[in-house]
């Protein structure tokens, strides 16, 4: 199929162009800090240990959140996918985050990082912190893909005759290419489309079910190593059918940068599981449970 030439910016305020790019991270960290709310105002989901902190908190923790996204995605594409000579070359580069160019993992390490110094500053549970910030996650991550989509980058590997795949050229990204297109003339998988379901409109329901199903939000660290484990696997499976990016050297047995970051993940997501499994649970919560505000300060 053509790709559809969808201009990567939504509108032209004067000087200022608003891109989907960006408004997908704007909307991301939006609707992610409104959900998350919502967990944590859900008494029904904390039948063994009150909610890990308070709304009015997850207000404060969203800007730590925001700042640790932008800048470990970005510090992340630079340290994992970008050529140290083309760094070194243009090292005013590392600031451009409106050209692109983030990684999910250096994200992954920059919400950690924030997360670490806002329990250490308000004295609360890392873990349990985590546990509600990690369902939240999938949603910026969806709106990331699409975006992906839409800029006409990240594409998939190619796949002669695929009924679903793509030709990642249009007039706008020939024009970029100085007549030719990065992607060539020729069908590829839409990866970024693969991801945005699988990292985040099914990785999200996964989680949706970890929180109001099986309510593992009583399991201190159950939620994290759900995400970051079926995340791991998601990623594996779909570098298999994604570019790799240019620049990036060939790793052994047919690894990708991609797989290698995401196999820890795999591995600390079951030892988040086992170990939460195993924990005993605390007695059930009265049916009337305090205001989130007092329930923060219980012991977790």
């Amino acid at each position: 199929m053509p790709f559809p030439d969808i201009d990567p910016v939504l509108v032209h305020l004067g000087p200022l162009a608003i891109r989907w790019y960006a408004l997908a991270y704007v909307a991301g960290i939006l609707l992610g800090w409104r959900y998350a709310t919502g967990l944590l105002r859900n008494t029904a989901l904390w039948t063994h240990r009150p909610a890990p902190f308070t709304p009015e908190q997850m207000d404060d923790l969203i800007l730590w959140i925001a700042i640790g996204v932008i800048g470990g995605g970005r510090l992340g594409h630079v340290l994992f996918y970008t050529p140290f000579s083309q760094t070194l070359a243009d090292p005013l580069s590392i600031f451009r985050v409106w050209e692109g160019g983030m990684s999910f993992h250096g994200g992954v390490i920059g919400v950690t990082i924030a997360m670490i110094g806002f329990a250490w500053r308000n004295k609360l549970d890392l873990l349990r912190i985590a546990d509600v910030v990690a369902p939240a996650y999938p949603i910026g991550h969806f709106l990331g893909r699409c975006a992906n989509f839409i800029n006409g980058e990240l594409w998939g590997r190619e796949a002669p005759g695929l009924p679903w795949g793509f030709v990642f050229c249009n007039e706008r990204l020939r024009e970029a290419g100085g007549g030719v297109c990065a992607a060539g003339e020729v069908v590829r998988h839409p990866s970024q489309l693969y991801e945005a379901a699988f990292e985040g409109l099914i990785l999200f329901l996964i989680l949706r079910w970890a929180t109001h199903g099986a309510k593992l939000g009583n399991r201190r660290g159950v939620i994290t190593g759900i995400f970051i484990l079926f995340y791991g696997i998601f990623r594996i499976a779909i570098e298999n059918v994604r570019q790799p990016d240019y620049g990036m050297p060939d790793f052994p047995f047919g690894l990708t940068m991609g797989m290698i970051l995401s196999i820890p993940m795999v591995l600390g997501g079951l030892y988040l599981i086992w170990r939460g499994m195993r924990e005993p649970l605390p007695p059930a919560l009265p049916t009337t449970q305090p205001p989130a505000d007092q329930a923060a300060k219980a012991p977790a």
